[in-house]
């Protein structure tokens, strides 16, 4: 079976999934985020080299203003039990999105989250927080502006090579498969250029009751696919 060296995943239904159980959307989100672990593992057991996951995106914080909190709460648990889980299985963490909409928090785990795996050579685990596509290309725009104000990029010279180093994703491979569950069939503002090749699997398992044999599915329906560029 081919596997795909890079694969994205949009984790949508937890509240879903937690209202069929009965349960607040608040539980939902916490067996979401326990599932992350089981998914990194086996992805890396199939021979995945890069993983990453939409957590939260900067369309998010319209949501009420509890649930919002109860996920910053959330995240920042997690973040503290990642750095553990990240020993433990030799993972690389990185975070992307806009760091600065967070709280001071939540921006110190990160920054010691990915200064203490960067030497580990397993999983490569990429995490969207406060993150939209948009808004990554937005800041890739400034930033390529600025360095023509200062001399670094010549007018009229832009290559690709020099965009996506500004990007948020600089230095990750783009994703191979995308995979949403719960049942949505769109990219809701996640690595619109990054996923540009992409091959796409949509699925209603919502992403708490996705687990490896989910994964192996995913993973069968992209190896099965004729992977063609540009029409050729």
């Amino acid at each position: 079976m081919k596997i795909p060296r890079h694969v994205a995943i949009i984790l949508d239904g937890n509240g879903r999934w937690a209202k069929a159980q009965g349960m607040p959307r608040s539980y939902g989100h916490v067996q979401g985020a326990a599932n992350v672990e089981n998914i990194c593992r086996a992805a890396h057991d199939m021979g995945i080299e890069y993983l990453t996951v939409y957590a939260f995106s900067t369309e998010n914080w319209s949501r009420p203003r509890e649930e919002v909190d109860q996920l910053m709460s959330l995240l920042e648990k997690y973040l503290k039990n990642c750095l553990k889980t990240a020993k433990k299985n030799n993972m690389i963490i990185k975070v992307i999105g806009d760091i600065t909409g967070l709280n001071d928090s939540l921006r110190a785990k990160i920054e010691e989250l990915e200064e203490a795996t960067k030497e580990y050579t397993g999983l490569h685990f990429t995490i969207a927080l406060n993150y939209g596509s948009r808004d990554e290309i937005l800041r890739a725009v400034n930033r390529i502006t600025e360095d023509m104000d200062s001399g670094v990029i010549k007018k009229g010279k832009i290559t690709r090579e020099m965009f996506e180093e500004r990007l948020d994703t600089a230095g990750l491979p783009d994703p191979d498969l995308m995979i949403r569950t719960s049942g949505e069939m769109r990219l809701s503002n996640f690595l619109l250029w990054q996923l540009a090749y992409a091959e796409f699997y949509f699925t209603e398992v919502p992403w708490p009751a996705f687990d490896k044999k989910e994964l192996e599915k995913a993973v069968s329906a992209y190896s099965s696919r004729d992977r063609r560029y540009g029409g050729v």
